[in-house]
């Protein structure tokens, strides 16, 4: 064990106070700056911040950012979500692999780069894209991928290989990103002109309990996908016994397709800000934290420099804008690439510097969440709504959407369309109409919701956007004719197995199944009943699962079973002597070779 290493833990460990709930960003440095986290680094981390090694292993081990191994100087990571795969994936993957002179999961014999695939990174309307290190790169073909590998090689860093910058924001210095916001319907409430402060002055005016009642009148309904009522959840963790309390903002949109509140963190972020504040007024917390998911890290300068503005201002610190007594305030907590970690317990856990587990409920959140203390988790755009609604005014809120989902929703849309973006609609739309908005007329399916959503074909593109109907955190992935919607499927439950945090059975072991008997059916070797066996194993999964991933996860079978079943149905054969995915000359191949002649009743 060299000194220099444990001046190095000594020296980052402090910087987190020595605080073992800051485990994630101890890690994380580590990782950034010596390209692995060792052994021997675990040791002095534990030791350091008062905890046992395998507290500190477990935290590497579980995050896809994080390595025992060592790394290269520049990790390359692809970006292999299904638009990404739609649009030239593996041409880009082979492009970077055949420069490097190495395979995925390696690393060049100069320890200078290692190339990696990630799943989605929320650029889906601009693939194929990829990080390296934090830096991203939208719209590759395979000449820029070979030209990106000669200059890295060539000693230039990451950051200044950028050929543009992108619109808005993200040609803001503390930004930089060659990213594109697409943001093709400016809406009344998250895109609209915005006054800063004048909602925080509003709530301030009012007593906390009335702050909870209007974002009640105004019948907001959380963003994150699940719908739950804001207000009922704020009267929740305010009636909790305890007096530290926190909200949390749950910025980990790791769902494929989703990018909306990329945008929002881009070009809302002070709106944010500010719902987060008057959340905390709401309940009586003094503390925030952004979950930020980690491929968006290119952001944090920009983020922490809006919220120190926002201090500066008197949005932020001690007796908030001039209101004795209410202090509050808001750090940012990085993830580290697991998509679990959108599960707001599972989030709860990574801020408290463990794996991204999720936690048995009851008790919830609101009762006993991050550090054992009440706790309200809400999506980006839920709390941007929240500034709004104090604004504005509950009664003009309800007065947008439709009856059972008040307000606009911000739709990520990509695929098979002219118009990839987002677009910021209210309520009360139907599929067709966003469709024909986005340019994405003929589709033969759209994924609604993302992976853990639905999939509906041309016959219901009549159901409305709404909670009622079709509900979604904002993903809308279309498919044109000429795609192989089993394959899409296949796809999606791939992710889920890569993503599963393992911790219980029915969702660690169904979904392999689920995906291995799928898989038998696309290669025409399924039977009737393996129809009915994915949907009663499907329907066990979800009814069995501890958490929202796994509850969720066989949604897209389940769902392509009952929307598109002709073609399962097309694959699938009756009357088979055997089981179709027994070989009967593998089975007899040993026997053969004893026997030194093949069988006399089963001809190869």
């Amino acid at each position: 064990m060299s000194d220099n290493l444990e001046t190095v833990v000594k020296t980052i460990c402090t910087g987190f106070e020595n605080d073992k709930t800051r485990m994630i960003d101890i890690v994380r440095e580590l990782q950034e700056c010596l390209g692995h986290v060792s052994d021997d680094a675990m040791d002095l981390i534990a030791e350091q911040v008062g905890t046992h090694r395998v507290e500190v292993e477990s935290v590497v081990s579980f995050y896809a950012f994080f390595s025992k191994e060592q790394k290269g100087k520049i990790t390359i990571r692809l970006c292999d979500d299904i638009i990404d795969r739609m649009f030239g994936f593996e041409r880009i993957k082979q492009a970077f692999s055949d420069t490097l002179g190495i395979s995925v999961g390696e690393t060049t014999p100069d320890g200078l780069i290692t190339l990696e695939v990630t799943p989605c990174i929320g650029m889906c309307d601009q693939a194929p894209a990829v990080m390296i290190n934090d830096e991203i790169f939208t719209e590759l073909s395979g000449d820029a991928a070979v030209e990106i590998v000669e200059q890295l090689r060539a000693g230039i860093p990451p950051e200044r290989l950028r050929r543009r910058l992108g619109d808005g924001n993200n040609s803001n210095p503390l930004v930089s990103a060659a990213v594109s916001n697409n943001i093709r319907k400016f809406g009344e409430v998250i895109f609209a002109p915005l006054e800063c402060g004048n909602a925080l002055r509003k709530a301030l005016s009012m007593s906390p309990n009335e702050v909870v009642r209007a974002v009640k009148t105004a019948r907001l309904r959380g963003r994150g996908g699940a719908g739950f009522p804001t207000g009922m959840k704020w009267d929740f963790t305010r009636a909790a016994e305890g007096e530290r309390k926190f909200v949390i903002c749950n910025a980990d949109e790791g769902e494929p397709g989703t990018f909306k509140d990329r945008v929002i963190l881009t070009e809302r972020p002070e709106l944010l800000i500010e719902g987060m504040v008057i959340a905390g007024y709401a309940i009586g917390a003094q503390e925030g934290v952004i979950y930020l998911r980690g491929e968006y890290a290119y952001l944090r300068p920009f983020l922490e420099d809006t919220l120190q503005k926002a201090r500066n201002m008197g949005m932020l610190g001690n007796d908030v804008m001039g209101h004795n007594g209410f202090n509050f305030d808001i750090r940012i907590q990085m993830g580290a690439g697991a998509y679990i970690c959108g599960e707001e317990t599972a989030l709860i856990s990574s801020c408290e510097g463990l794996r991204g587990d999720p936690k048995n409920r009851p008790p919830f959140p609101a009762q006993k969440g991050y550090l054992d203390c009440p706790t309200s988790v809400n999506n980006v755009e839920t709390l941007c709504c929240v500034a709004r609604i104090i604004d504005q005014g509950a009664g003009w809120f309800s007065q947008i959407g439709s009856k059972g989902s008040t307000g606009t929703k911000l739709l990520s849309i990509g695929g098979d369309i002219r118009r990839p973006g987002v677009y910021e609609v209210p309520f009360g739309m139907t599929m067709h109409d966003v469709l024909e908005m986005a340019g994405g007329t003929g589709a033969a399916a759209v994924q609604v919701g993302g992976p853990s959503g639905e999939l509906i074909g041309p016959d219901m593109y009549d159901r409305i956007i709404c909670y009622d109907d079709l509900a979604t955190g904002g993903a809308l992935m279309v498919f044109g004719p000429e795609r192989n919607l089993l394959e899409v499927v296949e796809y999606f439950m791939d992710f889920f197995i890569e993503e599963s945090c393992g911790y219980c059975t029915p969702c660690r072991v169904g979904n392999v199944l689920l995906k291995q008997r799928l898989v038998d059916i696309i290669h025409g070797q399924g039977e009737p009943s393996d129809l009915t066996y994915l949907e009663e194993l499907g329907a066990s999964v979800k009814a069995t699962s501890r958490c929202g991933l796994g509850q969720t996860s066989p949604n897209p079978i389940l769902s392509s079973l009952k929307n598109f079943r002709p073609l399962y149905q097309a694959l699938v054969k009756e009357g088979q002597q055997f089981q179709p995915t027994f070989n009967i000359q593998n089975a007899l191949s040993t026997a053969k070779d004893i026997a030194g002649r093949p069988s006399m009743h089963f001809a190869e």
